[in-house]
């Protein structure tokens, strides 16, 4: 028998058998479901993990990886804010010039202020598509609700990040447009100098828009506060959100969990390096082909014409033109935060989980619409808001230009242009009846008083008592909005043809009684007939929303049914709300209505 071959020396081996490896390494690397299990609980960064997950969870076109790219991101604007933050001072005689020596002196500065750029605006948006996933998916539901909450206080912390960081660059953009949002901030309700219900020791010295920028104006001092918020107190608290964020996905596990399992190790890790290799890539590459704005040096006394929030506000910003500050800044805001928060814990639906919102066509009438098969109220409402909150982007960024006119996208903007529109006001009884009537139509009919009626009147009562009810809900509002507007003294209503403006210029040219006489009579009549067709149309306008009321009314009920009053009122409280925002910029854009209900001596308008 042959003797064994001896084996040869092996640097790894022996390497792995000392005591400085196994301090480090606690586990072999040899590839077996023990060993991959070892790798994500041995690991700082992996442990968040779950050991293992559903296949189906690990398709890209479920959850798009826009969670891991999100984190990414944030570590990649940290690494990048780092070596930034060696070459920048905040203050207002430097920062401008430290941002020109990182773009045109400092060795890759130009690139690596242009990747913490775009990369800020990226994670915005991730983050944003990340919350639409997570709605759509149903992985808010039960039991990740908190986690859910968590969420969107990570995305009003995305936000936040952005727009601190958005001064530090000193220059005329950055400027103004915090300038902007900080206006918002002096009209906060109670809090602020120019909002409403001003409490009484409330100055300009200590209201909520000298707390955001630590003064009276922007200065040095709101420079060194907004670069603390951006590089300390805001990442701080927005890496513990974070860190909470992950380890309750860790514990709640995915939202699919059906199926065969596979090892997160390497199945999910190798997934997550390819996305962070394909983020760094296009950040690169877009980084080098679109520069980061810097206009001129930051000066008060320039104000550009437009002055523009960040991209991310601009919907906020558009909004001013239909609502008072104190609303569009503070009140709006906060409300779709508070909304957002509460979806987990009033939608009931126990369907969707797990999967994309599934959508067929269904017929409304006589028209097909694509239509959300299961959970079609909170799909169609939510993904309502998120198209509206675009398109007032997209109207800020594209079609609003010197004075705050519309341009369409395609037209060239001119500082002389000058639009005159007569803002009307509808009187505060006319406002209340129609603000009253519209949410009065998100009101239940009473169970008791469908039994009581149907004990009265038959079975057939309840139903004719609601379609009289909806009826005349749906006619109130309709006059409450018109006859403010017919009747207004500072409107021009002549309801005059050609015909008749043919017959006054003749009267005038001739000055012949029989014209004139014929003048009179085709002017009368136009009126008549004008008033006539005026009227028939606020009927079916009317008519119209009773329908719709109507229309609504089986869903509201059965919805109270299923989820009570207080979660009813919930949900409803914040349909209208939206809705009734959509409703304002219309009333705004089509019939000039500045205010519905107007109270001037405690600056208190809607």
């Amino acid at each position: 028998m042959a003797d064994a071959k001896p084996q040869g020396f092996s640097l790894k081996q022996y390497l792995k058998k000392t005591k400085l490896w196994k301090s480090i390494f606690r586990h072999d690397f040899a590839d077996s479901p023990r060993t991959r299990l070892q790798r994500i609980f041995g690991n700082v960064f992996l442990h968040l993990h779950p050991v293992r997950v559903a296949k189906d969870a690990l398709r890209v076109t479920y959850t798009w990886g826009l969670g891991g790219i999100s984190f990414y991101l944030f570590l990649l604007l940290t690494v990048t804010g780092i070596l930034l933050m060696f070459y920048y001072r905040p203050a207002s005689m430097l920062a401008y010039q430290d941002i020109k020596d990182i773009t045109f002196a400092v060795t890759l500065g130009r690139l690596l202020r242009n990747m913490h750029r775009w990369a800020a605006h990226l994670m915005v948006i991730a983050v944003i598509l990340h919350m639409v996933r997570v709605f759509l998916t149903g992985a808010y539901k039960p039991p990740r609700e908190y986690n859910w909450v968590v969420g969107v206080i990570l995305l009003v912390m995305t936000l936040f990040l952005s727009y601190t960081g958005y001064l530090l660059p000193w220059d005329q953009l950055a400027l103004w447009a915090v300038t902007v949002g900080a206006q918002m901030a002096a009209n906060s309700p109670m809090l602020g100098n120019e909002g409403p219900f001003k409490l009484p020791f409330i100055t300009t010295s200590n209201d909520a828009r000298f707390a955001l920028v630590g003064g009276t104006v922007i200065g040095d001092a709101t420079l060194i506060r907004f670069y603390v918020l951006h590089c300390m107190a805001v990442p701080f608290l927005f890496t513990l959100f974070l860190a909470v964020h992950l380890w309750r996905v860790r514990k709640d596990s995915f939202s699919k969990q059906t199926g065969e399992k596979v090892d997160v190790w390497p199945h999910l890790v190798s997934r997550e390096l390819l996305a962070t290799i394909l983020v760094t890539v296009i950040l690169f590459v877009w980084s080098i082909l679109l520069q980061a704005p810097l206009e001129s040096e930051a000066n008060l006394n320039v104000t550009p014409n437009p002055s523009k929030a960040p991209w991310y506000f601009l919907g906020l910003q558009e909004l001013l033109v239909y609502f008072d500050p104190w609303i569009a800044g503070v009140v709006l805001p906060t409300v779709i935060v508070v909304g957002l928060m509460a979806i987990p814990y009033i939608d009931t639906n126990p369907k969707g989980i797990g999967y994309w919102a599934k959508m067929e066509w269904r017929r409304y009438g006589p028209l097909p619409v694509w239509y959300p098969a299961e959970r079609p109220f909170a799909v169609s409402i939510f993904m309502l808001g998120v198209v509206m909150w675009f398109v007032l982007i997209f109207i800020g960024t594209y079609c609003r230009g010197p004075n705050w006119e519309w341009y369409w996208p395609w037209e060239s903007w001119s500082h002389r242009r000058i639009t005159k529109l007569t803002l009307k006001n509808i009187p505060n009884l006319w406002g209340i009846a129609l603000m009253g009537g519209y949410f009065l139509l998100g009101s239940p009919f009473p169970k008791q008083v469908k039994e009581r009626l149907a004990a009265i009147g038959g079975p057939k009562a309840p139903a004719l008592a609601s379609t009289a009810l909806h009826m005349g809900l749906g006619m109130l509002l309709s006059v409450a909005l018109f006859v403010p507007l017919l009747t207004a003294p500072d409107l021009d209503y002549p309801l005059r043809s050609r015909y008749t403006t043919l017959f006054e210029a003749l009267g005038h040219a001739t000055n012949a009684p029989v014209v004139m006489a014929m003048y009179q009579l085709v002017q009368q009549a136009g009126r008549v007939v004008g008033y006539s067709l005026i009227a028939l149309l606020v009927l079916a306008i009317g008519a119209g929303l009773g329908w719709l009321g109507l229309r609504f009314a089986k869903f509201k009920d059965r919805l109270c049914e299923e989820l009570g009053l207080v979660k009813y009122t919930i949900i409803i409280s914040l349909y209208l709300m939206m809705m009734g925002v959509l409703g304002k910029i219309l009333l705004r854009l089509l019939f000039g209505i500045k205010y519905l209900f107007s109270l001037p001596v405690f600056n208190f308008n809607i």
